[in-house]
């Protein structure tokens, strides 16, 4: 229900400030721009979004299925089992979906977002299964989704591709901010989740767990931080990544020889499903996109820009971060609009104050209402709950957190 009143709002929103630019400030070329800017994107949503995607959803979940045929989803299930059942207690403990979930949450770690999207798919759609109301997100989906989009990451291996490109003298030095503040996000997301699932936290084997995860992201941020150079973090991140995204389905082929099983049948019946979802998401990645472009091209984001920057001027504040504001404005919405916002800020300095916190913001967040109607409407699922409130409340509790810890570490 969120995203219908969202959607609506974004419309009225853009037609109201569309009249108020050409009655009151003489613009006869804004509605020309949006309604070209509303072509362009409902065009670029299925030649650049579904298509592109249908390929790559059509070889991750053609993989996925040698997995599931060679027992390796129901070895990861087994392993997460315990802490899993804690968090998501309506999905049984060697149900497939808890291996697809973990599968998904393991390509956001280490960055391989080409892989995480089909995952969490394919994740949703297991979750699916166990769901009594197909039209409503299930608990065990609005966790799922509400940790998913906080986007937890450690290995933000696009941002610092990006600050290299530009030329930055330590493209690195963004990666523990960022681990920080997804962490702390994810957290949040979490313990908000949990809290309205009545979830009991201090479970001793979700604070194992918890525990665990937070000692290693910190033995990680410990050893990249003492004994590794910003070069060598660099190259780290970039080759780990992609030694990772091509070792996943090697392992799965591997596996699925020594199970004897028929390995490329099984990689094209799953391959089947992939580009059967992509058509399926059509119409929910045309209407939110379409929407997000009305948003983008009427000018209200450079309005409330303003609107903070003269806020933030009057109680006497550094306002220097308010020129990062049209990023976390659009990231949930957009994630290529959002890079290209990023690379303009980056692209005077990327090593000052707000190229560095144009990176942390942008590596630290995720595109939450894309994501949303991209796995729900994968599934069919109209009613999405609280998942979207409660996602965009662990992005603004990470942004704060990525604010301070840019001043801290750049300013």
């Amino acid at each position: 229900m969120a995203l219908n009143y969202i959607w609506i709002a974004f419309f009225i929103v853009a037609f109201t400030v569309g009249l108020i630019k050409l009655i009151f400030l003489g613009d006869t070329e804004i509605f020309k721009l949006m309604v070209e800017g509303l072509f362009d994107t409902t065009k670029a949503s299925v030649m650049d979004f579904a298509l592109p995607l249908a390929g790559t959803m059509a070889f991750w979940l053609g993989i996925m299925n040698i997995g599931e045929k060679a027992g390796a989803i129901n070895v990861l299930s087994r392993i997460v089992g315990p802490f899993f059942h804690r968090l998501f207690p309506e999905v049984p403990k060697d149900h497939p979906a808890n291996g697809a979930m973990l599968m998904n949450y393991s390509a956001n770690l280490l960055g391989l977002d080409s892989a995480a999207t089909p995952l969490g798919i394919k994740a949703m759609a297991s979750l699916q299964e166990l769901n009594p109301d197909k039209d409503k997100a299930s608990n065990a989906q609005v966790m799922f989704m509400v940790l998913h989009a906080s986007g937890l990451t450690l290995l933000p291996v696009g941002v610092i591709t990006q600050r290299f490109i530009l030329h930055s003298k330590d493209p690195s030095d963004i990666f523990i901010p960022i681990i920080i503040v997804t962490f702390v996000s994810t957290l949040t997301g979490l313990i908000v989740v949990a809290i309205k699932q009545g979830i009991n936290l201090f479970d001793r084997v979700i604070l194992a767990w918890l525990g665990g995860l937070s000692l290693f992201i910190g033995g990680v941020v410990y050893y990249f931080a003492e004994y590794l150079s910003k070069q060598q973090i660099s190259e780290v991140s970039k080759v780990f990544s992609n030694v990772m995204l091509l070792a996943i389905p090697t392992i799965f082929v591997i596996g699925g020889l020594y199970k004897k099983v028929n390995v490329f049948e099984s990689f094209i019946e799953g391959a089947k499903g992939g580009f059967e979802t992509a058509v399926r998401i059509i119409p929910y990645l045309v209407g939110l996109l379409a929407a997000i472009s009305l948003i983008r091209t009427c000018g209200v984001l450079d309005w409330i820009t303003e609107g903070f920057r003269y806020l933030f001027g009057l109680i006497a504040i550094d306002t220097r971060f308010v020129d990062t504001i049209p990023i976390i404005l659009i990231r949930p919405m957009s994630g290529q609009a959002a890079r290209a916002m990023m690379i303009v800020l980056m692209k005077p300095n990327p090593d000052n104050f707000i190229g560095h916190l144009a990176s942390v913001l942008y590596g630290s967040s995720d595109t939450i209402f894309y994501i949303v109607a991209l796995y729900f409407g994968a599934v069919g699922i109209k009613k999405t709950r609280y998942v979207v409130p409660v996602a965009l409340f662990g992005d603004l509790v990470g942004i704060i957190v990525g604010i301070f810890i840019c001043y801290l570490f750049f300013g």
